[in-house]
């Protein structure tokens, strides 16, 4: 296994209290290079809060709930991923996650309309992701899923869709839009704010298949949305460092949540994540108050977590999402 970088002192300081609210971790479908229950000893030696079980292909309440008895200092958190072995925008499948403990949901991913008709080519170099093997399999062995959509033909929201944010809103879980094209994000996130859901975080939009303008970025912004920057999005080569550390200091630390997206056999460590992120912020003239909010605060936020002493004042996404 290659060397990977190691987090300093400072940086570990730093990410204390945080969650990592995006994390791929064993039991799943594919190999993984930790336990859930093994992450949580480590979160705990390292004072981290928690941590947020994301499978592409089945709920993880059940898991969660199993950490946490083992590891009760450790919140980790159960989440469900719409595609379509869950049988895609399903709000049955939402509410029993809901009624599980379940606090994140992210739309469809590996099935999103957007994933599957995405042209753009990998960088030179950028590692694929795991997940790209399996959907051949299933290919392969006829057993195609259906893309799962999110809008009509007209552009207007399904009504499978609003179903899900109304079970989102009631269980005030965290929505994330997955692998969704940019203007079907926009369409999603301004419903979810009618619909009163109150937790609002764009996946990785520096991803191959997203790869949102900063811009359009920015324009969530007003409906409570965070954004995401995944660590592994410019650590595999499917954006530059550049362009990432830029669209952070173009929408504003104080909108964007610093996350792993780690597990994989390959990659660093999954405990290392925040920490290695917040070095090569730190090393990129970010401020230590700044990575602060982006791994902890924000990060806190989203898992619905209470707020630290030294947290900032409540944010705006909050004020607003109480009017």
């Amino acid at each position: 296994m290659s060397a990977h970088p190691q987090p300093s002192e400072k940086a570990r300081e730093l990410v204390m209290g945080a969650y990592d609210v995006h994390v791929h971790i064993a039991p799943d479908v594919m190999k993984r290079r930790i336990t859930d229950l093994e992450l949580a000893e480590r979160y705990a030696e390292l004072k981290m809060a928690g941590f947020v079980l994301k499978s592409h292909y089945v709920p993880t309440a059940e898991r969660a709930s199993v950490v946490r008895a083992v590891h009760p200092e450790v919140d980790a958190l159960g989440a469900i991923t719409l595609n379509a072995s869950v049988g895609g925008m399903n709000p049955v499948a939402v509410e029993i996650a809901g009624r599980s403990g379940a606090q994140f949901v992210w739309l469809p991913t590996v099935d999103s309309d957007n994933q599957r008709s995405c042209l753009a080519e990998e960088p030179d170099g950028a590692t694929p992701p795991m997940w790209a093997q399996l959907q051949q399999d299933l290919r392969d062995a006829g057993m195609a899923s259906p893309v799962v959509d999110v809008l009509e033909a007209d552009g207007s929201v399904t009504t499978q869709t609003l179903q899900v944010l109304d079970v989102i809103a009631k269980h005030d879980m965290t929505l994330a839009t997955g692998h969704l094209h940019g203007d079907e994000s926009a369409r999603v996130v301004e419903a979810a704010r009618d619909r009163g859901v109150r937790r609002i975080v764009i996946t990785h939009p520096e991803f191959t298949s997203q790869r949102i303008p900063v811009e359009n970025q920015r324009s969530l912004v007003p409906f409570g949305a965070l954004l995401e920057r995944c660590l592994t999005t410019p650590l595999t080569g499917k954006v530059s460092w550049e362009d990432w550390l830029g669209n952070i200091r173009a929408a504003g630390p104080e909108n964007s949540v610093i996350s792993s997206d780690l597990g994989q056999p390959f990659n660093p460590p999954v405990e290392d994540g925040l920490a290695i992120a917040a070095d090569i912020l730190l090393e990129n003239g970010f401020s230590s108050d700044e990575v602060r909010l982006m791994t902890v605060h924000n990060s806190r936020w989203l898992a619905g977590a209470e707020p630290l002493d030294d947290a900032p004042a409540e944010p705006a996404r909050a004020q607003e999402a109480q009017r």
